[in-house]
C-alpha cells in the first residue's frame, strides 16, 4: 500500500456465511498491496457492547465500523479497516471489529469460537470489550479464553507430557480489557485502586467447587497465563441522554460527556503509543501481505477440521517468502550492477569490485526479507543466481569490449590493409615500410581508451593474422640480404612470443581475480549468516527469558493464593522451558560452529593465488602457466563443489557428537533445578543456568 493510499471505509475480511467462515478475495487484495509492517488491533465482546463505536474513535472517525441503534447486532464476520498509522512512521494500523459473541440466534455458535481465536492469531493488541463490571458472569462469558487450548496450537508436535498451551504467551497479543458503562467506584477495602488492580483483582482465582466458579475460574487463569501484558480502561457512559445515546455515531463531540471524552482520548493514546509491530515468534516481523498468507491459512485450516498450527503457517510462509526475498535479492543485484557498470571496463578488477558491492547489498536485502531459512537452501539459491548472473555481466563486458575493439581496430587498419592489397610493400625496402605502418596501427590502437578486457587479445588475433602477409612481404623484399630476412623473421617470431606470454599472463591474472571475487562472495554470505544467526538467537533468548519470568511469577502468585496443585503444575512446564533454553543455546553454538568450521575449511582450501602468480610470473614458467591457465576453471568448480557438498556432511557428524553433550548438560541442569528447589526456587526465579 502507497503511503498516501488510505481505505475510506472498512471492508469485510470474514465472512460468516451459512455456518461456515469465508475470507474476503477483495480484502486480501488490499492486504497484499500493504508491504510495511502492520500493527493490529481486534476487539471481541459480546453482542451490543458498542465495540464498533469505540474502534471508530481509534480510527479517530465517528462513522466507519457499521452501527445499529436496534437490538439486532450489525457487524457480521470480522470487518477490517487499514488506515495509516499516526505515531509509527511506515506503519498501517489495521482495525479489526469482529461481530459480537453470544448472539441467541446464530445458526453455529461455534463460529464465535473460531473468530475469536482468529483474533487472536492476527493482533498485536487484542481489546475485550464488556458492560458494567467484571464479575463472575463477566468471566464465564469470557469462556472463549479456556476454549483456545482446543483451538490453536503453537507447534506441529510436542513432548507427551508438554502442554502445548505454553507457548501460547510466547506469540499472544497484549491483552486490553475495556469496561463500558462502569458505575462502580475504584476502591478495594475502602483504599482506592487504579484501572489495572481492579482487573488484576477480579482475575485472582476464587476458591470453590462449584461449576460457575470453576468455569470463571478458567478464564481467569488462561488470561493469566496466556497473555503476560494487561491493561485495562473503564469508561463512563458517552452521555445520560437517551435519545443521544440511540444515534451515537451522530453526536458532536462537544455534546459528549467530558469524562468519556478524556477516558476515551486515554484509552487512544495507549493503543497507539503501545501496541507493538505484529511478529511472529522469534521476531519475524508481519507484513500486510504476510497478515493476508497468514489469515488464508488460518482459515483454510479451519475449513478443512484442523486445528490452525501457528508453526506450520510460519513453515508454508516462510517458504512463499523466502522465495520472493531470493527473487528480490536477485533483483537488487541486477538493476545496481547495470547502473552502476559502464561496459566495457578497462580492467576485469573493475567490474569485479562493483560486483562484489552488490553482492553484498543482494545478501543483506535476501537477509532482511527472509526467515527461517534453516538449512541456507534459498540462500544457496540467491548465490547461485548471483553467480549466473555475474557470468552474465562478465561475458557482456568481454563481448562489449571485443566489438568496441575490432570497431576501432579496423578503422585503423584501413590504410594498412589498403596498401597491402594495392601492392604498395611489394618493393625494395617494403618490409621497413610495412613495419613503420603495422607499428603505427598498434601504437594508435593502444592510444584508443576504454577498450575494455579484450582489447589486447583482439590486437594478437589480428597481428596473429598478419604473420603470414609479414613473412611474405619480408621474402620478397630485394633490399635486404638472406641474413637480414633471418634475423628480421627471427626478431618477429620473438615479440609474437613475448606477446602471446603477455596475453596468458593477463589471463591468469584475470582468473585469480575472479576465483578472489567468488571467495569474497563465500566469505560475505558466511559474515551475514552469521550475524543473523546471531540476531535470532538474541531474539529467541529474550523470548524465552519472558516466558520464563512470566511463569515463574504466575507460579507464585497461584502459590500465595493457596492453589499448591496448579502452582506445581506450573513448576513442571518451568523445568522443561529451562531444558529448551539451554537446548536451544546448543544448537545455535552448533550452528555457529558448523559455519566457524566451513569459512576455516575454505580458507585451507583457497590458498594464496596471488603469491603464486607473482612466483610464477618471476620464473617465467611458460609451460606451467599455460597449465595453470587451463586448470584453474576445473579448480574453482571443484572448491566451490567441495565447499557447498561439506556442510551437511559436517553438520550430520556434528549433530550426532551434541547428542551426547546435551545429555550431560541435562543432568546438570536437572541437578541445579533440585538445589533451586530445596533452597525456595522462588527466591531464585531470576537465575537461568
Amino acid at each position: 500500500m502507497a503511503s498516501g493510499l488510505t481505505m475510506e471505509a472498512p471492508i469485510c475480511l470474514i465472512k460468516n456465511k451459512e455456518e461456515e467462515l469465508v475470507v474476503n478475495p477483495e480484502a486480501l487484495e488490499i492486504l497484499d498491496k500493504i508491504s510495511q509492517p502492520v500493527v493490529v488491533v481486534g476487539i471481541a465482546g459480546l453482542s451490543r457492547t458498542g465495540k464498533s463505536y469505540l474502534m471508530n474513535r481509534l480510527a479517530g472517525q465517528n462513522h466507519g465500523f457499521r452501527m445499529n441503534a436496534t437490538v439486532r447486532s450489525e457487524t457480521k464476520g470480522i470487518w477490517m479497516w487499514c488506515v495509516p498509522h499516526s505515531s509509527k512512521k511506515n506503519h498501517i494500523l489495521v482495525l479489526l471489529d469482529t461481530e459480537g459473541l453470544g448472539d441467541v440466534k446464530k445458526v453455529n455458535p461455534k463460529n464465535d469460537s473460531w473468530i475469536f481465536a482468529l483474533t487472536v492469531l492476527l493482533s498485536s493488541t487484542l481489546i475485550y470489550n464488556s458492560i458494567g463490571t467484571i464479575n463472575h458472569q463477566a468471566l464465564e462469558q469470557l469462556h472463549y479464553v479456556a476454549e483456545l487450548t482446543q483451538l490453536i496450537r503453537a507447534k506441529s508436535s510436542t513432548p507427551d507430557e508438554v502442554e502445548d498451551s505454553t507457548e501460547f504467551v510466547s506469540f499472544f497479543p497484549d491483552f486490553v480489557w475495556t469496561v463500558r458503562d462502569f458505575t462502580l467506584e475504584l476502591k478495594i477495602d475502602e483504599s482506592s485502586i487504579t484501572e489495572d488492580e481492579y482487573l488484576e483483582d477480579a482475575l485472582k482465582l476464587i476458591p470453590g467447587t462449584n461449576p460457575k466458579i470453576q468455569n470463571s475460574n478458567m478464564s481467569r487463569e488462561c488470561i493469566r497465563q496466556f497473555f503476560p501484558k494487561r491493561k485495562c480502561f473503564i469508561f463512563d457512559r458517552p452521555t445520560n441522554d437517551k435519545n443521544l445515546l440511540a444515534h451515537i455515531e451522530n453526536v458532536p463531540e462537544d455534546q459528549l460527556d467530558s469524562s468519556f471524552r478524556e477516558q476515551s482520548n486515554k484509552f487512544r493514546t495507549y493503543v497507539f503509543t503501545h501496541t507493538k509491530t505484529k511478529t511472529l515468534r522469534e521476531g519475524i516481523i508481519v507484513t500486510g501481505n504476510r497478515l493476508g498468507t497468514l489469515l488464508k491459512a488460518y482459515v483454510d485450516a479451519i475449513k478443512t477440521g484442523e486445528v490452525p498450527c501457528l508453526e506450520n503457517v510460519v513453515t508454508a510462509l516462510a517458504q512463499r517468502e523466502n522465495s520472493v526475498a531470493v527473487q528480490k535479492a536477485a533483483d537488487h543485484y541486477s538493476e545496481q550492477m547495470a547502473q552502476r557498470v559502464s561496459f566495457p571496463t578497462d580492467m576485469l578488477q573493475e567490474l569485479l569490485d562493483v560486483h562484489t558491492d552488490c553482492e553484498r547489498e543482494a545478501i543483506a536485502v535476501f537477509m532482511e526479507h527472509s526467515f527461517k531459512d534453516d538449512k541456507q537452501e534459498f540462500q544457496k539459491n540467491l548465490m547461485d543466481m548471483i553467480e549466473k548472473k555475474k557470468k552474465d555481466f562478465l561475458l557482456q563486458n568481454e563481448y562489449t569490449s571485443v566489438k568496441y575493439s575490432q570497431a576501432k581496430l579496423q578503422q585503423l587498419t584501413e590504410p594498412l590493409m589498403k596498401s597491402i592489397s594495392t601492392g604498395t610493400f611489394c618493393v625494395p625496402g617494403g618490409h621497413s615500410l610495412y613495419l613503420e605502418a603495422k607499428n603505427k596501427v598498434e601504437w594508435d590502437y593502444n592510444l584508443v581508451p576504454r577498450k575494455g578486457v579484450k582489447a589486447n587479445e583482439v590486437l594478437q588475433h589480428f597481428l596473429q593474422s598478419q604473420v603470414a602477409i609479414e613473412k611474405s612481404i619480408l621474402q620478397g623484399d630485394k633490399a635486404l640480404t638472406c641474413q637480414e630476412k633471418a634475423l628480421a623473421a627471427e626478431r618477429a617470431k620473438k615479440e609474437a612470443a613475448e606477446k602471446e606470454q603477455e596475453l596468458l599472463t593477463q589471463k591468469h591474472k584475470e582468473q585469480l581475480q575472479k576465483m578472489e571475487a567468488q571467495e569474497r562472495g563465500f566469505r560475505e554470505n558466511i559474515a551475514q549468516l552469521r550475524e543473523k544467526l546471531e540476531r535470532e538467537r538474541e531474539s529467541l533468548q529474550r523470548e524465552q527469558e519472558k516466558m520464563l519470568m512470566h511463569k515463574l511469577k504466575v507460579q507464585e502468585e497461584l502459590r500465595n493464593e493457596g492453589f499448591e496443585k496448579k502452582s506445581e503444575k506450573l513448576r513442571r512446564e518451568i523445568q522443561l522451558l529451562k531444558k529448551e533454553i539451554v537446548a536451544n543455546k546448543d544448537k545455535y553454538l552448533l550452528g555457529q560452529w558448523i559455519i566457524d568450521v566451513t569459512d576455516g575449511v575454505f580458507s585451507k582450501e583457497t590458498p594464496d593465488h596471488t603469491e603464486r602468480a607473482k612466483k610464477q610470473a618471476t620464473e617465467k614458467e611458460q609451460e606451467l602457466l599455460t597449465q595453470k591457465h587451463k586448470e584453474q576453471p576445473q579448480k574453482m568448480e571443484s572448491q566451490e563443489r567441495s565447499f557447498r557438498e561439506n556442510i551437511p556432511q559436517m553438520r550430520e557428524k556434528l549433530e550426532k557428537e551434541i547428542e551426547s553433550l546435551l545429555r550431560e548438560q541435562e543432568k546438570v541442569l536437572m541437578h541445579k533445578l533440585k538445589i533451586l528447589e530445596a533452597s525456595g526456587f522462588q527466591r531464585q526465579k531470576a537465575q537461568i543456568p
